[in-house]
């Protein structure tokens, strides 16, 4: 399953499935030591406080922890946050009337934090991408914005969009064709696809020749369109999404240049898209 984006939401409300400081004084599992065995194991001890011989209680010790890592080590604040959800879980905290259970503000709350970057957190506390097919309008913009913005990041698992099996680009030209013109062709390679959307924004393609005196941006949107079809050629075409989305030969330094080109693509379509529905 793809990470889950920690932003400042979900910080906070993941925080809060650990809250048990207005409680009555009832301890809730998980403990402090459970906590540290995820923070362990995630490679994130040098961003604990408590490790760090601060005495805190487990919500800001949690808080404390994503803060750091979600921009030092997204991955690993990721996989943290979806093991003590995993541990939350297993504790009964989401089973009504069990001795840790969270509470229902606080599942209320995560499930909006998680709704937010394109996953579903289910009432028993499974975690699952949002299926995107069943989206359409602004919500579907969010969803693929919430990707984009991953890309940018460098999240290798952004580049195919969960419950589609459309590439993020693909995704975002079919999206900006649907909404404009309430269609798209299924059947168009992807260069066709994205010049649709480009031309369908009023953004400059390759195709059309320099005009005396235009914005400098329209040089620019040319780039981007011929940006994006270099990263899709080196695309690995094999398969759904399983593995590494690119050709074996390209470096890791490549691989992180393709996928932040790709949420700069989607994220500046899904920008104009806006602004063209207002």
């Amino acid at each position: 399953m793809p990470n889950i984006p920690i932003t400042d939401t979900i910080v906070h409300a993941f925080s809060q499935l650990v809250d048990d400081s207005g409680n009555g004084g009832s301890y809730r599992e998980p403990s402090h030591s459970d906590i540290e065995f995820q923070i362990n194991t995630f490679g994130l001890a040098n961003f604990d406080p408590k490790q760090q011989g601060q005495l805190i209680g487990k919500a800001k010790r949690v808080r404390a922890v994503l803060y750091e890592a979600m921009t030092a080590n997204p991955i690993a604040a990721s996989g943290f946050a979806m093991g003590l959800l995993g541990k939350i879980r297993a504790c009964g905290g989401f089973r009504a009337g069990a001795p840790n259970f969270v509470g229902l503000d606080a599942i209320a709350n995560a499930k909006t934090a998680c709704e937010s970057v394109g996953f579903v957190l289910a009432d028993d506390g499974a975690l699952s991408p949002k299926v995107l097919t069943a989206l359409n309008g602004p919500e579907l913009t969010d969803a693929l914005l919430s990707y984009a913005r991953r890309a940018q990041r460098g999240a290798e698992d952004a580049a195919l969009v969960a419950g589609t099996g459309k590439d993020l680009l693909e995704a975002t030209a079919a999206h900006v064709l649907m909404t404009i013109r309430g269609s798209y062709p299924a059947g168009a390679n992807f260069q066709a696809l994205l010049g649709m959307a480009f031309v369908a924004l009023g953004l400059a393609v390759p195709e059309m020749p320099e005009v005396q005196g235009e914005s400098p941006i329209r040089a620019m949107e040319r780039g981007l369109f011929l940006t994006a079809l270099g990263v899709n050629r080196v695309r690995n075409k094999q398969g759904s999404g399983h593995g590494r989305p690119w050709l074996p030969t390209l470096t890791d330094a490549e691989a992180k240049a393709a996928i932040e080109s790709v949420g700069t693509v989607a994220s500046y379509l899904l920008a104009k898209l806006a602004i063209n529905v207002r």
